[in-house]
C-alpha cells in the first residue's frame, strides 16, 4: 500500500503556579543530550520501553525521568496575562504549505513529507516559542504493530472494494506524531428550571372494526402529568480533553478515545526523540469553549436525572465555572495515508491502544446489491403477512 509520510509517572494535580516563564534549553543543547555516546547519531525513543535506541549501532540509553509533579495552571490567570505565567519552551518547527500543520523539526532530516497530508515540506519556521507540555503519553505501539492494526482495519471494512484487501497486504509507511491537546478542570454549579413529566393512563372508548363491523372497545391511553421543576446541581470535571489542532478532523481524533490519562508521564524531550510533535494551533480561550460544550452535555444529563420522572423538559441552565485549570499535553499517534482509486485517504492509530480511525472508500456496487436484497426480503415478508390475513 503506497502510504505517504503522511512503569509510568505521577498523576496530575491542580495548581496555580505563578512562577515566571522558563525555557527548557536551546535546540542545540537538547540535540547534544540525545546524541549516541557510541557513534554520535541521534537516539530515538523505543516504543513500549524506558530506553533510547540508536538506529545505526543499536546502543541504548535509559530515559531520564525526572520525578516531578504534573502541575496544572490557573486558566483565568493565563487568559488575563497572555499566558505569561506558564512555562514555555523553544522548538524548531516546520510548516506544511498545503495543510498548514506545524510540527517539530527533526535535526537528522532536512527534507521530507508532511505526516498529515503527505505533501513535501518546504517552509522552515525556525525557532517556535510555545507553552511547554506538562506531560505526555509515551508511544507503546511500534510502527510494525501499528501497520498490522491498519491492515486488519482495512480488511474488515464493510462495503469496501474487494481490491482494498489486496492493498491491505502491501507494505506501507506510518509517521509517529505527538498530537497537541489541552486538558481542562472545572468545578461547576448549575441552577436549572424545567418540567417533570410522569406517565399515567386513562381508559377511553374507541371505535374499532372487528369482523367487518364497527364496535366500541375500552383502551388505556397513556398521558403525561407535568409539574414544574427547579433546583441546583454540581459536578467537578477533571481532564476534559480538547485537541489543539486543525490538522485532523475532530470526528477522527474523537474516535481514538479513550486515552489512558492515568499513564501520563512528566514531559521530557527523550520521549519525543525520533518522533515529531505538532505545535498547538488553537488557543486556550477557543479550546475552553469546546471543553465547556462537552461539559454542558454532561451537565444536561445530570439535570434531567435531578428532575426525575419519566420525561423531562429543561428550560434553563445557568452554569457557573470556578477554579478552572489547564495543562498542555502530547498524545501519541501513528499517521498515514493510502492511495486508492486515484484518491488519498488519511488514517490515524492510537499508539497506546491500537484503535484505528480514518477515511475509507466505498463500493457502491456492494451497497446497491445490499439495498436490493433488503428490498426483496421486505417484499417477501410483506407478501407473507398479507397472505396470512
Amino acid at each position: 500500500m503506497p502510504w505517504k509520510v503522511g512503569p509510568w509517572g505521577p498523576r496530575s494535580r491542580a495548581g496555580t503556579d505563578r512562577a515566571p516563564p522558563t525555557s527548557v534549553g536551546s535546540a542545540a543543547e537538547r540535540e547534544a543530550q540525545l546524541a549516541c555516546k557510541q557513534c554520535g547519531a541521534v537516539l530515538g525513543y523505543a516504543p513500549g520501553t524506558d530506553t533510547l535506541e540508536c538506529a545505526y549501532c543499536g546502543h541504548r540509553n535509559p530515559v531520564r525521568v525526572v520525578e516531578t509533579e504534573i502541575v496544572e495552571h490557573c486558566l483565568d490567570n493565563a487568559l488575563a496575562d497572555g499566558l505569561g505565567s506558564a512555562p514555555v519552551e523553544e522548538t524548531r518547527t516546520v510548516k506544511c504549505n498545503s495543510c498548514a500543520a506545524e510540527f517539530t523539526f527533526d535535526p537528522t532530516t532536512h527534507a521530507g513529507s508532511c505526516p498529515f497530508c503527505g505533501h513535501s515540506i518546504v517552509q522552515d519556521t525556525g525557532i517556535h516559542r510555545q507553552i511547554k507540555p506538562a506531560a505526555l503519553l509515551p508511544f507503546l505501539l511500534t510502527d510494525r504493530e501499528a501497520k498490522e492494526r491498519v491492515r486488519h482495519w482495512l480488511q474488515n471494512l464493510w462495503f469496501a472494494p474487494d481490491k482494498l484487501k489486496t492493498y491491505a497486504r502491501d507494505q506501507g509507511r506510518l509517521s509517529g506524531v505527538y498530537l497537541p491537546y489541552w486538558t481542562f478542570d472545572s468545578k461547576t454549579r448549575t441552577r436549572y428550571s424545567g418540567r417533570r413529566g410522569d406517565y399515567y393512563t386513562v381508559p377511553m372508548q374507541v371505535r374499532v372494526r372487528v369482523d367487518g363491523k364497527m364496535v366500541t372497545r375500552t383502551r388505556n391511553v397513556q398521558k403525561i402529568r407535568w409539574r414544574p421543576a427547579a433546583g441546583e446541581t454540581s459536578r467537578f470535571f477533571d481532564d476534559v480533553l480538547v485537541l489543539a489542532s486543525r490538522s485532523l478532523p475532530t470526528w477522527m481524533t474523537d474516535r481514538l478515545e479513550p486515552w489512558d490519562l492515568m499513564g501520563l508521564q512528566p514531559y521530557t524531550p527523550e520521549f519525543v526523540a525520533g518522533f515529531q510533535a505538532e505545535a498547538y494551533q488553537l488557543g486556550l480561550d477557543e479550546s475552553f469553549e469546546t471543553a465547556a460544550r462537552k461539559m454542558r452535555e454532561v451537565i444536561a444529563r445530570d439535570v434531567r436525572q435531578a428532575i426525575g420522572g419519566d420525561v423531562q423538559e429543561v428550560h434553563r441552565m445557568d452554569i457557573q465555572h470556578r477554579d478552572r485549570t489547564f495543562k498542555h499535553i502530547l498524545l501519541p499517534c501513528w499517521l498515514g495515508a493510502y492511495l486508492f482509486g486515484g484518491r488519498s485517504y488519511h488514517l490515524c492509530v492510537n499508539a497506546r491502544t491500537g484503535e484505528v480511525q480514518g477515511e475509507r472508500p466505498y463500493s457502491w456496487v456492494k451497497i446497491g446489491l445490499a439495498l436490493l436484497a433488503a428490498a426483496v426480503v421486505a417484499g417477501i415478508a410483506a407478501g407473507i403477512f398479507l397472505a396470512s390475513q
